[in-house]
């Protein structure tokens, strides 16, 4: 009998139901379709704090991060999944502080597991306000996730991002929609 696949979604933005949000349930949406099962994490509304840079989760035999705060349930979600959603808005021309806060708290990850970035799928949701996804800084953020994710060894199978401003704009966008969705469904479905 196969394994249930597991999809985590991270949410990086202070609106809970935000434009960047909406492009992360149409994925999930897309992952369940494809038979997987979907978590779900608010990092707003969680307790996560910056890197001390103390290197505590790289040293020999080290037990984990040394900040005990919500990312020690995030890294077993992680771990747990094979693939990852990272949705963000753009914030000042790359992705949000909650999702910068999450990505720099990901170091420890080799903590709990060996190559924990290999072999990971990837898709990452933007939205900005701007009409340009280069002039909006959308690209530095895209491009921060393809370099980090390229380096640890993971696998980014697609980004989907667009431009709204009021909180939930973006569905109107049904071509981005479907696009988002479809990506859920590749991201479950695409084998290395």
């Amino acid at each position: 009998m196969e394994k249930e696949k597991k999809v985590l979604v991270v949410l990086g933005s202070p609106r809970r139901h935000g434009n960047s949000a909406v492009l992360a349930e149409m994925i999930a949406k897309g992952a369940e379709s494809a038979g997987a099962q979907v978590e779900t994490v608010f990092l707003h509304d969680l307790e996560i704090a910056p890197c001390r840079s103390c290197y505590a989760c790289q040293k020999p035999k080290s037990r984990g991060c040394a900040i005990d705060d919500d990312m020690q349930d995030i890294y077993r979600s992680m771990l747990d999944a094979e693939a990852w959603v990272i949705a963000s808005p753009v914030f000042w021309f790359t992705m949000s502080a909650q999702t910068k806060l999450w990505m720099d708290r990901c170091f420890a990850l080799s903590a709990y597991a060996e190559n924990p970035f290999s072999g990971k799928r990837v898709a990452v949701a933007m939205s900005y306000g701007g009409e340009d996804p280069f002039d909006s800084g959308c690209v530095n953020a895209l491009r921060t996730f393809q370099d980090a994710y390229g380096y640890v060894g993971a696998k980014i199978v697609g980004f989907v991002y667009g431009s709204a401003m009021d909180a939930g704009a973006i569905r109107e966008n049904k071509a981005l929609m479907k696009t988002a969705e479809d990506l859920g469904r590749q991201l479950v479905n695409e084998r290395d």
